[in-house]
């Protein structure tokens, strides 16, 4: 089965996101493109309260009971509401980083889930288990994307008179 693909891959995740955020100054942490995009500071801050209110929790639900509503969440509001933009950089590392272990223990002591149970989503339909657990680690993917580029981006910002093109094309 590929659960245990996508666990280990969760749980692998949790050094990768650790190894592209380490040693990131308060500069670095808060810079932006723009102002319409999010800084590592932010990334960081989603990527935490996803953790803990969004993939588990909602796959939590289903094994618990898929009939019931599930709590509402806003990722991109979230971003000013909670005041990412304010918290310490390493703190919230180190909170998201917590809350992955958090999740993998549980994934790790599931006995035969049902990852097939659906959760009959108001707005966006079917929703099972399984299907959760993917958009996951797909989720990891892009964020991960997100911030490689991001450091792509810092480097470009600091060191405005090198022309990166001998690297590649981004």
């Amino acid at each position: 089965m590929y659960y245990n693909h996508v666990i280990k891959n969760l749980e692998d995740n949790a050094s990768t996101f650790k190894s592209l955020l380490k040693n990131i100054s308060e500069e670095q942490a808060s810079w932006k493109l723009s102002l319409e995009k999010w800084s590592l500071l932010e990334i960081v801050n989603h990527l935490y309260d996803e953790e803990r209110e969004d993939f588990r929790q909602r796959i939590m639900n289903i094994f618990e009971d898929p009939k019931k509503d599930w709590a509402p969440i806003a990722p991109a509001e979230w971003v000013t509401k909670r005041e990412y933009a304010t918290r310490d950089f390493k703190t919230s590392l180190s909170k998201f980083l917590e809350e992955r272990k958090k999740s993998i223990e549980w994934l790790k002591s599931l006995n035969s889930p049902t990852w097939k149970a659906v959760h009959n989503h108001p707005k966006l339909g079917e929703m099972s288990a399984e299907m959760l657990l993917a958009n996951w680690l797909a989720h990891d993917y892009l964020h991960i994307r997100q911030i490689t580029f991001m450091h792509w981006s810092y480097l470009s910002h600091i060191t405005p008179s090198i022309n990166l093109d001998y690297a590649g094309n981004w």
